[in-house]
Parts: structure tokens; C-alpha cells; sequence
């Protein structure tokens, strides 16, 4: 599987540009959903879609399932998906973002377990006829608002996602998947379960349980050269480097919106020492944290 696919890429698949911005919504039907097969593969952004008129294959990494008329579907940067559709008319909305999108607010509480930021997990639900109307009251509301000049607008289409992620944990998952039983692709997915349930931090007590990949294979049973040619076969990425971009992005987030000192920071992360903290951030920042957290106040 090649690298991840980019939003960029994603709109030039339909014949669209993308324009730079936080949020995007459009209409299935304007957007030729109907005719594009989008092949298996990761994207680099999240995407929710209600689909109320249509029909296609949506796969999710190693579950397949038939989707037709009303369905809510999630995807995230973690998991490749497909979709093959398999009627010529479809109605509905969907709705991108990438992850400067998302804050802790989405992330925090309760939505952390909603299907847009498990690896695992269910992704498809079937709503009923009242909800798929209230789903498209929201879809409409966020349609209008992100062409609005409403200045706090990004907040208010953060609610309206929010809603439709709680309305999705209220809903009953799909239940008539088939599998094809890729064993690289389910650890692939419970590994990237495991590291994505260890954040965000939210105190300067909580610290990362899980800090490198004989952890991680240890956790998960098996060998870790299994789980690195898992990864690597399944995403293009070894342990360590999943590990090693995940903790550097959550360092970025604490330095920039927390008040806490570096050796703090880097104890939260598993560096017992603030010197092996500013080496790894070093490596994969270009600058130590000290630099970095300068850097982003001088420009605000």
C-alpha cells in the first residue's frame, strides 16, 4: 500500500480543487460520489459522511459491507478504506477536515470513543428514517455555515460535528460485515488502537504507559519483528516511527497550550531525563522544545 493519500489528491480524484481551509462540506450528489471508486489506501485527513440515497462497498482495512439508502460513515487517518459505488444517483453530504481541525474538545471525554478516532471498531451505522432527517438538518446547518462570515464559525461547526459524533455512539453498529481475515491488517489496527488511547495528556501526573515496540509487541502477544512488518507491510511505517510522530505531534500541543515546563512535558511522554527529551525532539523537530515553544509565542 502506498503512502498516505493527501486531501489535495483526494479532491483531484473528482475533478475538484481544494482550497485551503479548516473545514470543507459538500453535497454527495455535487460532488460525483456516484461514479469515482476510490481505492484502498489511508487518507491524511478525517472525513464523516450520510449518504440517504445510494448504494456501494465500503471497506474498512478487513471488513467489507454493503451500504444502500441511509448510512453514517467514519473514516480517519488511521485506516485505509475503499469505495466502490454501485448505484448512479446518490444524495447526501459528507464533511473533511484535517487534524489542525481537531482539538480537545473533539478528542476529550465521552467522543473518544467514537469511530472517527478508533483504529478499531465500528465505522458504519444504519440510522433510522427520523434521525437520517435530523443528520441532514445538521449537515445543512454546517453547509451554511462554513460559507458564512461568521467569525467564531469553526467553533460552532466543531458543535455540529461533536452532535453527530454523539448521535453515532447512540446508534447500533453495522452488524453484517464480512472478513477477510488479513492478520497483518488487525494488528496493524490494534497497535494503532493501543498508541492512539494513550492521548491526549491531561495532567502533568498522566504519563505514556506504553514507550516503545517491544512494549507495544508485549501488550499485543506478539513478537516485535511481527508487529513491525505488520506496520510496515499495512501503512508503510515501522513501530517506532508511529510511536516516535505521534509523541513529537502531542509535545507540539503541550508546549504550545499548556503552561508546563519542558521537563514536565518530557516526563508525560516516558523521557526520565529532560537532556533524552530535547535529544528526540531535536531529531524530529529541527529545533529543541525550548526553540520550538520561543518560535510559536514570537509569532502569535
Amino acid at each position: 500500500m502506498k503512502g498516505k493519500e493527501t486531501i489535495t489528491e483526494f479532491f483531484e480524484q473528482y475533478g475538484q480543487v481544494y482550497e485551503q481551509q479548516q473545514f470543507a462540506v459538500y453535497r454527495l450528489q455535487d460532488f460525483g460520489c456516484d461514479s469515482t471508486y476510490l481505492p484502498s489506501n489511508r487518507r491524511d485527513f478525517y472525513k464523516i459522511s450520510l449518504m440517504i440515497k445510494g448504494e456501494g462497498i465500503l471497506s474498512y482495512a478487513d471488513r467489507s459491507i454493503h451500504a444502500k439508502d441511509a448510512s453514517l460513515s467514519f473514516t480517519n487517518p488511521l485506516i485505509p478504506y475503499s469505495w466502490e459505488p454501485l448505484s448512479t444517483q446518490q444524495e447526501g453530504y459528507f464533511c473533511l477536515f484535517k487534524e489542525d481541525f481537531v482539538d480537545a474538545g473533539l478528542k476529550n471525554g465521552g467522543l473518544a470513543q467514537s469511530s472517527l478516532f478508533k483504529a478499531g471498531g465500528h465505522h458504519l451505522f444504519f440510522p433510522e428514517a427520523d434521525k437520517v432527517q435530523f443528520l441532514g438538518g445538521i449537515f445543512e446547518n454546517m453547509f451554511r455555515e462554513a460559507q458564512s462570515a461568521y467569525a467564531n464559525k469553526y467553533e460552532l461547526l466543531k458543535s455540529y460535528v461533536q452532535i453527530i459524533m454523539h448521535e453515532a455512539l447512540k446508534m447500533q453498529p453495522a452488524a453484517t460485515f464480512f472478513q477477510p481475515g488479513n492478520a497483518a491488517q488487525r494488528i496493524s489496527e490494534l497497535f494503532l488502537e493501543l498508541l492512539e488511547r494513550q492521548f491526549p495528556i491531561d495532567s502533568p501526573q498522566q504519563a505514556i504507559r506504553l514507550k516503545n515496540a517491544n512494549e507495544f509487541a508485549a501488550q499485543l502477544s506478539v513478537h516485535t519483528n511481527h508487529l513491525n512488518r505488520a506496520l510496515k507491510d499495512i501503512t508503510g511505517k515501522t513501530t517506532t516511527e508511529w510511536i516516535a510522530e505521534k509523541i513529537t505531534r502531542e509535545a507540539k500541543a503541550l508546549l504550545l497550550h499548556s503552561g508546563w515546563d519542558v521537563a514536565q512535558i518530557g516526563y508525560c511522554l516516558g523521557f526520565e531525563h529532560a537532556s533524552n527529551f530535547n535529544s528526540f525532539f531535536k531529531k524530529h523537530s529541527g529545533q529543541t522544545p525550548n526553540q520550538f515553544r520561543k518560535t510559536i509565542v514570537s509569532i502569535s
